[in-house]
């Protein structure tokens, strides 16, 4: 099946050749939406297609999507960011998706959207390729999305989100503002997203309004789970810890708890002194499976990481020095140059203490 890629870009000369060298290893066809560049972005994108589109910028991400959807002529649609990388190994793995499509109308594949050093620590699933006859659209002004619907293929070919420069600063909640103020009413994930917005640009009395007003309502599942802890950070912020704790502990009747949540207990019970509770949490984290298949955001460092530095840390305190090296020992795995893990490892060594945790 022929594969189309379609890119929406906007000023991205320092990123674009290196995104389309990659998409030229499994495209047969790549679109280039261009929405007002003002420096070399459309004469470097033309050293590799001459499917270049412009489209006038209208503050609305589903719009310029289907746009270049709209311009693809290949049986299979594929979106991708300016400052997206692909592997070679995944590369091939996206070439090898072409032929499974015979049995399915989309793929979502991992979205790797964070980094210590090459190792990704932020990756959450998206929906990324999809039948053309079938006619997805995108929806949502930011943080557009295609609703997951019919025969999905889940693969592991996972795509690098590799940002050098940051956005605009507050263009999101400007424009989420922009359509509240015309009139339009958000739908219940925008609605997900605005509170999102106003907690990350501080204004948490606004963000608490608007998340709890989502959380009355019929949003996704994963979103409204992500829309306690968000919440819980915006009332620790204000100081109103109890409040915070009460949408944690509502955290845990929407889904089985995934890392972050039971880290987040770890700390809270950690910090009010209970090693006990702490240790339970820290634990539960690293038996927990963040497959990612849910469409929830994974922060690896939650997985692995942190619950086992936090674990070294208490029975530290309770003085079972041997746990908390093996503990250290099992961070290490996952981080060997982190300078904490390394200098607990010379800590323990003066103590005359050595060996690693069983797998």
């Amino acid at each position: 099946m022929t594969l189309s890629v379609c890119i929406i870009v906007k000023d991205e000369q320092d990123v674009i050749g290196r995104c389309l060298n990659c998409a030229s290893k499994f495209a047969d066809e790549i679109v280039v939406v261009d929405t007002g560049s003002s420096d070399g972005t459309v004469a470097e994108v033309k050293k590799y297609t001459d499917k270049v589109f412009f489209f006038k910028w209208c503050d609305d991400f589903s719009a310029a999507r289907n746009f270049a959807f709209d311009k693809a002529s290949g049986e299979l649609l594929m979106w991708l960011d300016a400052d997206d990388v692909v592997t070679d190994e995944n590369c091939e793995k996206i070439l090898n998706l072409k032929n499974a499509f015979s049995d399915y109308d989309m793929a979502v594949l991992p979205y790797a959207a964070a980094f210590d050093g090459v190792q990704p620590t932020f990756v959450y699933n998206r929906e990324r390729i999809f039948r053309s006859s079938k006619n997805y659209r995108f929806s949502g002004a930011v943080h557009e999305a295609i609703v997951p619907c019919g025969r999905i293929l889940y693969s592991d070919a996972v795509i690098y989100h590799k940002k050098v420069k940051e956005n605009e600063p507050m263009r999101n909640l400007r424009i989420l503002q922009k359509l509240i103020s015309s009139g339009v009413q958000l739908d219940e994930r925008q609605k997900f997203y605005y509170g999102r917005e106003l907690l990350f640009n501080k204004m948490y009395k606004e963000s608490i309004a608007v998340l709890e007003d989502f959380m009355q309502g019929d949003g996704w599942r994963v979103n409204k789970e992500e829309a306690c802890l968000n919440l819980y950070q915006a009332y620790t912020f204000l100081g109103r810890k109890r409040r915070a704790f009460g949408w944690l502990l509502h955290a845990l009747t929407l889904n089985v708890p995934n890392s972050r949540t039971c880290c987040i207990l770890g700390e809270h019970f950690m910090e009010n002194g209970d090693s006990d509770s702490a240790i339970y949490w820290y634990e539960a984290a690293l038996g927990v499976s963040d497959d990612g298949k849910s469409g929830a955001f994974v922060n690896r460092d939650y997985c692995g990481f942190i619950p086992c530095m936090q674990l070294c840390v208490l029975y530290d305190r309770l003085g079972n020095y041997a746990k908390a090296n093996a503990f250290n020992e099992r961070a290490g795995k996952f981080k060997p140059d982190n300078v904490n893990y390394l200098n607990n490892k010379k800590y323990f060594e003066q103590l005359g203490i050595r060996g690693k945790i069983n797998d």
